[in-house]
């Protein structure tokens, strides 16, 4: 695998507060990569950083290229999609693949088109006689047909219910993402995405706390419901976090080995939900 984005202590002040100190972290090409982080965290401006839309210091190198200095050329190949509920009311169907078409070289107007073909949007349609489930379906067929290599997106179905939040992700996995594109999501729904990540990253305070292969999860962590006559014994171990469920004590363990821990209680992995919750806090909520 070659890496497609690799930052070297990228750090970003905004007056006193630093909102980046010092992240590193590399992604790889072909992969789809979850940015996990509490409000506040770093998670928007690493992103805008990587999409050249903010000054920053250290190293950070996006398909070869400095986004500070050739981010015309790299938007050649990135395509960056926030929150799809927010279009204008005003918008036309046709209005939005013309808008596209003309900012995106990589975009092919065909596809798009044939994608709308399958749904019940026409081109004189306006946003705000679309359901929401029309608004996701309007921006899925303008990021399938954009022939990008690195797709960014920033909460992307913030305001969606759960239904359409499914159904985007869904089609992207199926309709859009080969060994040749790169996905990079941020939110706060873990869950729904946790499915068709390859990867995850941890952020917090400004720098990643966590990097690992989703299969590098499955491995590294375990978490145990433990009988009561081993709570002594697995506490021995340093579990990393710790909480009650109907009574029994459940430990999430960091590297410990599973065939160690079974004798213990049932074993399971973590969710990436729990893992995070466990990473940012050191206990569960």
């Amino acid at each position: 695998m070659s890496a497609i984005i690799t930052a070297t202590r990228i750090s970003k002040q905004y007056g006193k507060q630093a909102a980046l100190n010092g992240a590193s972290f590399t992604v790889e090409a072909g992969r789809i990569v979850g940015l996990i982080g509490p409000n506040g965290s770093g998670k928007t401006t690493t992103l805008k950083a990587i999409l050249g839309l903010t000054q920053f210091e250290g190293e950070l190198s996006v398909m070869g290229m400095d986004p500070r200095t050739q981010r015309e050329a790299l938007m050649n190949d990135v395509c960056f999609i926030a929150d799809v509920a927010i279009l204008p009311k005003w918008l036309k169907v046709k209005d939005a693949i013309d808008f596209v078409e003309g900012v995106h070289p990589r975009f092919d107007r065909s596809k798009a088109e044939k994608y709308l073909a399958n749904t019940k949007l026409s081109p004189d349609m306006k946003v705000k006689a679309m359901s929401k489930g029309m608004v996701v379906q309007l921006h899925l067929a303008l990021v399938m047909a954009i022939d990008a290599k690195l797709l960014v997106l920033d909460e992307p179905t913030l305001g969606l219910d759960i239904l359409y939040r499914k159904q985007f992700y869904q089609n992207l996995l199926e309709d859009y993402f080969d060994e040749n594109k790169t996905i990079l999501i941020t939110t706060h729904q873990i869950e729904e995405v946790e499915h068709i990540l390859t990867d995850l990253m941890f952020i917090q305070d400004g720098q990643i706390s966590l990097a690992a292969s989703m299969d590098e999860v499955g491995e590294r962590f375990t978490e145990v419901m433990v009988e009561p006559q081993f709570v002594a014994a697995a506490n021995a171990l340093k579990p990393m976090s710790q909480r009650t469920v109907f009574g029994k004590p459940i430990m999430l363990f960091d590297g410990v080995p599973r065939l160690q821990l079974s004798t213990f209680g049932e074993l399971r992995t973590p969710s990436v939900a729990d893992l995070f919750v466990a990473t940012m806090k050191g206990t569960y909520a």
